[in-house]
């Protein structure tokens, strides 16, 4: 059940979002020198690697590590980078690695392949067990603002009290967070 409300949700955000999907596109590729996605190795379900798409938000010199881990990251943020952290619009693409089956849009956020304590933490709790989301339970909790230790705790919560209803609060709660810009690190 799941899985097929995963790929009709997700259909469905392709439609709705086709125009800025192609205005951010067309965007990315006047502002800055470099591909309009960023690729990026995660881990999925039960520990497998994939590759997350996003839009290109930085630099393509920016180093390949999480957000908190850049220090300043405004350092290394595009013109229009800022715009589309702060909106969250760089996330769309990700409607894609949904489709592939690599995603759903509720789960916990794919760690960073070289993220090793965070992916330690959550395969001693079998929180990889699971699929990663576009959102999750953490992200509504505090997105970039918590610790990884947070980020655990609420991913085990969610992975302890799944259900359809839960997943639909969780979104509810997203498109909230989003509205806000809450927990958007961009300095």
């Amino acid at each position: 059940m799941k899985r097929v409300l995963d790929i009709v949700l997700s259909l469905i955000a392709i439609i709705v979002f086709a125009i800025p999907l192609l205005a951010v596109s067309i965007t990315i590729k006047l502002t800055s020198k470099g591909p309009i996605l960023f690729k990026q190795q995660r881990i999925g379900k039960d520990g497998a690697h994939f590759e997350i798409y996003k839009f290109r938000s930085m630099y393509i010199e920016t180093p390949n590590v999480s957000t908190e881990a850049l220090g300043d990251p405004t350092d290394y943020i595009t013109p229009v980078g800022k715009f589309i952290r702060k909106t969250s619009l760089d996330e769309l693409p990700q409607l894609f690695n949904i489709l592939k089956g690599d995603m759903a849009i509720v789960g916990p956020r794919p760690a960073l392949y070289n993220q090793y304590e965070l992916i330690d933490m959550r395969d001693k709790l079998g929180i990889n067990r699971i699929q990663p989301g576009l959102t999750g339970y953490a992200q509504v909790m505090g997105r970039d603002m918590i610790t990884d230790e947070q980020k655990v705790k609420f991913d085990k919560y969610y992975v302890d009290n799944f259900s359809i209803w839960f997943d639909l609060k969780i979104i509810w709660m997203t498109v909230f967070s989003v509205a806000k810009a809450d927990g958007v690190r961009l300095k």
